[in-house]
């Protein structure tokens, strides 16, 4: 290879290594502050488009679980309620016993039909007010129940089914006017409470099946989005103790090559030692 001051091929070979060894110190150091080995569509396009898709299908699943958790919610704030009624029934069921007694005396009779219009109020309060976030499903206010969301597409949904439970409905039978004031109409409400129990216990057993399958759902979705996040960290995680080594082998290259470039600059200098 002839010497020349016009050009200086061993400078521009260094230069280029030199250039090569910085981008690639780039690269890694830009990996090492974000922890991506896939940052972007130019890093690895068809990496990057898959890790798009599970981002996407994680921020949906998000959405999902925020809507089993109301779910949750509502049916657990259902279930107390329905389990307070139940007792509360219980207790009605005493009272209404208590009024069968033929040697019960007027005053006696109007005390206890005075507890049973008590007990009646407590109900309806419960039913009333077993509310979360807008949604009862006990108040008789829901025919098809409420929808939540079950996948990450929207197409798919779980329900909780709507209990009316005001009075003179399908589950509890006893209505505004039911009294113990008459033997007659303490036998009238005993037939009606037995069979308020009853459907009530059903309802409730139902609502609970529902509960557990939401909870069942919602753990699933729980998983199944830490498993994405898993696979999408799989896809375009560093390896940050590799990227160390390459970082610390770049750094020597990186001094070595600037050193060359140097060297080879010097080139023409002994040229010109040549005509002295």
């Amino acid at each position: 290879m002839s010497n020349s001051v016009l050009t200086n091929h061993s400078a521009a070979i260094a230069l280029q290594n030199l250039t090569s060894t910085n981008t690639k110190l780039g690269d890694v150091q830009g990996r090492i502050s974000t922890g991506l080995k896939v940052q972007g569509a130019k890093d690895n396009a068809a990496v990057w488009a898959i890790a798009q898709q599970q981002r996407a299908d994680v921020g949906a699943l998000s959405a999902v679980k925020q809507s089993l958790d109301r779910a949750t919610s509502i049916s657990d704030v259902a279930m107390a309620a329905g389990e307070s009624i139940s007792d509360l029934l219980n207790q009605l069921k005493e009272k209404v016993v208590a009024a069968k007694d033929e040697s019960l005396k007027t005053q006696s009779r109007e005390l206890l039909n005075a507890d049973f219009k008590a007990l009646m109020r407590a109900i309806k309060s419960t039913f009333e007010n077993a509310t979360f976030d807008g949604g009862n499903v006990l108040d008789g206010s829901l025919t098809n129940g409420l929808k939540f969301l079950a996948n990450a597409d929207g197409t798919s949904f779980i329900t909780l089914s709507s209990k009316d439970l005001s009075f003179s409905g399908s589950i509890i039978t006893l209505g505004n006017t039911t009294n113990l004031l008459t033997l007659t109409k303490a036998g009238e409400a005993l037939t009606k409470l037995d069979a308020s129990i009853s459907k009530l216990n059903a309802a409730m057993g139902e609502l609970g099946a529902q509960a557990k399958q939401i909870a069942a759902h919602n753990t699933f979705v729980t998983k199944l989005t830490d498993t994405l996040e898993s696979g999408i960290g799989n896809l375009v995680d560093a390896d940050l103790a590799k990227e160390s080594a390459r970082l610390q082998a770049l750094q020597v290259q990186q001094q070595l090559g600037a050193q060359s470039l140097s060297i080879a600059n010097q080139s023409p200098q002994i040229i010109l030692s040549l005509f002295q």
